[in-house]
């Protein structure tokens, strides 16, 4: 079987337990300020100090993947997400669990790096991208529907984290060593294409921002201003994030067949008139209706960034770039998010949002668009391929 058809398994396992915390990030922040005596914004900058925890991992180790070797750095990124998110669900001693969240952060931010770094390397970094979004999608759907059930306390969602990374360490063993490449000392040099990478963090990272703002007070809207149970929150977030299964499964069966500009500018277009109606919603109806929309289409564009940044770089390091700008982004997000819906209200806070969505899609069109043939080229999806294995936001 050819590389290009055998699916990298460590690979997505490393990613879907890297790529984890910002999609438990609602819960998670919801858990902190209900069974921490935390307020609301205080919640929120928790979950942003634990996602800068993960952005300052993938800019420290863009370049040094190679270096270290993905196997010894994808176990410490584990072994640290498992101490830090472990330790965090164990004690209520406020100081302990903001120190446990930075340091699982990290750990999750190592993992992510070395994921994006072995991704950017094969041939099909699409495809390989659209099935880590699938499990991140799937095991964050099952901890919305399991959470609930399980009682109150902030501990359940980092107990999730932990155990997610501990059943990922096992398969670390398989990573691959570095290639020959990575070791000649010739292999390494400036990034190239230098332009379109800015350009591409510095708009993934406001597109984040948009992204989490809403995503890290989402379990705030639908308790308080759509007067839903915890339980039925839960239910749409699984929903969605099912939804999200099929969007990956939409991306990775559509693969280069529509271009990057189209996905990537039309796709955050669509995203924004979703934020702007899932952040007014009163009713469960409105609610549902804007997260799964929403959440559908969140991976769809995310696979094709992905997908792009890793055309930039064969060394993987445009991947891990953009993808840290994009961490710094969803960091900022859950206390950006809540203190812009304290000041006001959600709807408000929705429009501004979508707003900006729109702006920043400019520059990652027009980066896709002049990057286009080149990553068709990396991303392309053989028809014989088959498709058989979402959405985060943020």
């Amino acid at each position: 079987m050819s590389a290009r058809t055998t699916l990298p398994w460590p690979l997505v396992a490393l990613f879907t337990a890297g790529y984890l915390a910002p999609y438990l990030l609602p819960t998670t922040v919801g858990r902190l300020d209900s069974g921490l005596p935390l307020s609301a914004t205080q919640a929120g900058a928790v979950g942003s100090a634990l996602l800068l925890g993960s952005a300052a991992a993938g800019f420290l180790l863009a370049s040094r993947v190679d270096r270290f070797g993905p196997r010894p750095l994808a176990r410490l990124g584990l072994t640290l997400a498992v101490l830090g998110y472990g330790g965090a669900a164990l004690t209520h001693w406020v100081p302990a669990v903001v120190a446990g969240a930075v340091l699982g952060g990290f750990g999750s931010g190592t993992a992510t790096a070395v994921a994006a770094t072995g991704i950017a390397a094969r041939p099909d970094p699409h495809r390989v991208t659209t099935y880590g979004l699938l499990g991140v999608s799937a095991l964050a759907g099952a901890v919305y529907l399991t959470v609930p059930h399980l009682g109150p306390g902030h501990g359940l969602p980092l107990a999730a984290l932990a155990l997610a990374a501990l059943a990922v360490w096992p398969l670390t063993g398989r990573l691959a060593a570095p290639g020959p490449a990575a070791r000649t000392p010739g292999a390494t040099g400036p990034l190239p294409h230098l332009r379109s990478g800015l350009v591409l963090a510095a708009a993934l990272m406001c597109w984040s921002l948009a992204q989490n703002s809403l995503w890290g007070v989402s379990g705030r809207i639908g308790l308080t201003q759509a007067h839903l149970s915890e339980v039925t929150v839960g239910m749409v977030f699984a929903v969605a994030l099912g939804a999200g299964l099929l969007g990956v499964v939409a991306a990775s069966a559509i693969g280069p067949r529509l271009g990057l500009a189209l996905p990537i500018g039309a796709g955050t277009a669509v995203i924004a008139v979703c934020i702007a109606v899932s952040a007014s919603a009163r009713d469960l109806t409105t609610f549902a209706a804007g997260e799964i929309a929403w959440n559908a289409l969140y991976p769809i564009v995310l696979s094709y960034v992905i997908g792009l940044a890793a055309s930039l770089d064969g060394r993987g390091r445009w991947a891990v770039l953009v993808g840290s700008a994009s961490s710094l982004g969803t960091a900022a997000g859950p206390l950006a998010g809540s203190v812009l819906s304290a000041q006001a209200g959600f709807p408000a806070m929705g429009a501004v949002l979508a707003a900006g969505l729109l702006v920043v899609g400019v520059p990652m069109t027009v980066v896709a668009m002049g990057a286009g043939r080149r990553s068709l080229a990396v991303v392309e999806i053989p028809v014989e391929t088959p498709v058989y294995d979402r959405a985060t936001a943020a």
